[in-house]
């Protein structure tokens, strides 16, 4: 063991150069209507509202919270003409509340989901939803 890098008793030595370890993630979603995204989020999966940022006095974006899950969406200005939302992306997020009681709640606020709660190989419980711009949520419970 160095000085410059402890590693606990019977843990094995980190490679050199150390790999890259996060610790949170948080997403910034660009989306074309930011008022009917950031209801959607709200009112449909549960998320809260943490900040609302506005430029000129006009609304630019808003940071959303879900526990120790951030989302960033941001208004499109168009100025880059119409760009494809969504398409080949996914939110996962784990949570440890009921994955078919929050799937049952989307339903009741209005949402659709892709698909309802299944279980995974690896003893997750998921279900997958498409916000309003059709970037994908998967919703799952942690593992067991």
């Amino acid at each position: 063991m160095t000085s410059d890098s402890p590693v606990p008793p019977g843990a094995p030595e980190r490679g050199k150069p150390e790999s890259f370890r996060g610790r949170t993630l948080s997403a910034s979603l660009t989306v074309r209507d930011m008022q009917k995204s950031m209801a959607w989020y709200r009112d449909v999966v549960g998320f809260t509202v943490d900040e609302e940022y506005e430029r000129d006095g006009r609304p630019v974006a808003v940071s959303l919270k879900a526990g120790a899950v951030k989302l960033l969406l941001n208004q499109d200005d168009g100025a880059k003409g119409e760009r494809v939302k969504g398409e080949g992306f996914s939110v996962y997020i784990t949570t440890a509340q009921n994955i078919d009681e929050l799937a049952n709640r989307v339903k009741a606020a209005g949402g659709t989901l892709e698909s309802d709660p299944f279980d995974m190989p690896w003893g997750a419980r998921v279900f997958r939803l498409n916000d309003p711009d059709g970037f994908r949520l998967v919703i799952a419970s942690e593992r067991e």
